[in-house]
Protein backbone atom coordinates (compact mmCIF):
# COMPACT_ATOMS: atom_id res chain seq x y z
CA UNK A 1 0.00 0.00 0.00
CA UNK A 2 1.29 3.43 -0.95
CA UNK A 3 0.27 6.60 0.76
CA UNK A 4 1.18 9.90 -0.80
CA UNK A 5 0.78 13.13 1.15
CA UNK A 6 1.30 16.41 -0.66
CA UNK A 7 1.55 19.57 1.39
CA UNK A 8 1.41 22.88 -0.36
CA UNK A 9 2.94 25.55 1.86
CA UNK A 10 5.60 28.21 1.85
CA UNK A 11 8.98 27.67 3.51
CA UNK A 12 7.91 30.00 6.32
CA UNK A 13 4.75 27.99 6.92
CA UNK A 14 6.74 24.74 6.91
CA UNK A 15 9.18 26.12 9.49
CA UNK A 16 6.35 27.34 11.68
CA UNK A 17 4.53 24.00 11.47
CA UNK A 18 7.50 22.12 12.92
CA UNK A 19 8.20 24.77 15.54
CA UNK A 20 11.27 26.54 14.12
CA UNK A 21 11.62 30.24 14.93
CA UNK A 22 11.25 32.95 12.32
CA UNK A 23 14.78 34.20 11.69
CA UNK A 24 13.91 36.75 9.00
CA UNK A 25 14.03 39.78 11.36
CA UNK A 26 17.46 38.68 12.63
CA UNK A 27 18.73 38.16 9.06
CA UNK A 28 17.52 41.62 8.08
CA UNK A 29 19.21 43.19 11.12
CA UNK A 30 22.51 41.41 10.42
CA UNK A 31 22.46 42.39 6.75
CA UNK A 32 21.68 46.02 7.63
CA UNK A 33 24.59 46.10 10.10
CA UNK A 34 26.91 44.50 7.53
CA UNK A 35 25.87 47.01 4.89
CA UNK A 36 26.49 49.92 7.29
CA UNK A 37 29.98 48.62 8.10
CA UNK A 38 30.80 48.11 4.44
CA UNK A 39 29.64 51.59 3.49
CA UNK A 40 31.57 53.12 6.39
CA UNK A 41 34.80 51.43 5.23
CA UNK A 42 34.33 51.69 1.46
CA UNK A 43 36.97 54.44 1.20
CA UNK A 44 39.60 52.16 2.74
CA UNK A 45 39.38 49.64 -0.09
CA UNK A 46 39.42 52.02 -3.02
CA UNK A 47 42.36 51.42 -5.37
CA UNK A 48 43.88 54.79 -4.51
CA UNK A 49 43.71 54.15 -0.77
CA UNK A 50 45.19 50.66 -1.12
CA UNK A 51 48.11 51.91 -3.21
CA UNK A 52 48.73 54.75 -0.78
CA UNK A 53 48.72 52.43 2.23
CA UNK A 54 51.04 49.94 0.50
CA UNK A 55 53.62 52.47 -0.66
CA UNK A 56 53.73 54.98 2.20
CA UNK A 57 55.95 52.99 4.56
CA UNK A 58 58.80 52.59 2.04
CA UNK A 59 59.28 55.11 -0.76
CA UNK A 60 61.43 52.64 -2.74
CA UNK A 61 58.83 49.87 -2.61
CA UNK A 62 57.63 50.52 -6.16
CA UNK A 63 61.21 50.16 -7.38
CA UNK A 64 61.58 46.94 -5.42
CA UNK A 65 58.38 45.54 -6.96
CA UNK A 66 59.80 46.32 -10.38
CA UNK A 67 63.08 44.56 -9.54
CA UNK A 68 61.17 41.58 -8.15
CA UNK A 69 59.06 41.33 -11.29
CA UNK A 70 62.19 41.53 -13.47
CA UNK A 71 63.86 38.78 -11.43
CA UNK A 72 60.79 36.57 -11.76
CA UNK A 73 60.62 37.10 -15.51
CA UNK A 74 64.32 36.26 -15.87
CA UNK A 75 63.83 33.16 -13.72
CA UNK A 76 60.80 32.00 -15.67
CA UNK A 77 62.26 32.70 -19.07
CA UNK A 78 65.72 31.39 -18.34
CA UNK A 79 67.62 33.03 -21.20
CA UNK A 80 64.91 35.40 -22.38
CA UNK A 81 67.05 38.44 -21.73
CA UNK A 82 70.45 36.99 -22.55
CA UNK A 83 71.94 36.86 -26.03
CA UNK A 84 74.08 33.96 -27.17
CA UNK A 85 77.58 34.66 -25.91
CA UNK A 86 76.25 37.55 -23.82
CA UNK A 87 75.82 38.02 -20.10
CA UNK A 88 73.14 35.90 -18.47
CA UNK A 89 71.02 37.45 -15.75
CA UNK A 90 70.45 40.80 -17.43
CA UNK A 91 67.58 42.56 -15.68
CA UNK A 92 64.82 44.54 -17.37
CA UNK A 93 66.13 47.70 -15.75
CA UNK A 94 69.50 47.58 -17.52
CA UNK A 95 68.62 45.59 -20.65
CA UNK A 96 68.93 47.27 -24.01
CA UNK A 97 66.23 46.68 -26.63
CA UNK A 98 68.34 44.13 -28.57
CA UNK A 99 68.72 42.04 -25.42
CA UNK A 100 65.01 42.10 -24.69
CA UNK A 101 64.18 40.84 -28.17
CA UNK A 102 66.66 37.97 -28.03
CA UNK A 103 68.77 36.69 -30.89
CA UNK A 104 68.04 37.97 -34.36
Amino acid sequence: MKVRVEIDCTPLEARQSIGLPDVAPMQIAVMDKLQQQMMANIDRVSPEALMQSWFTFDPKLAERFQDLFAAIMVGLGGTLLARPGGKAGVTLANAVPEQRLGPK
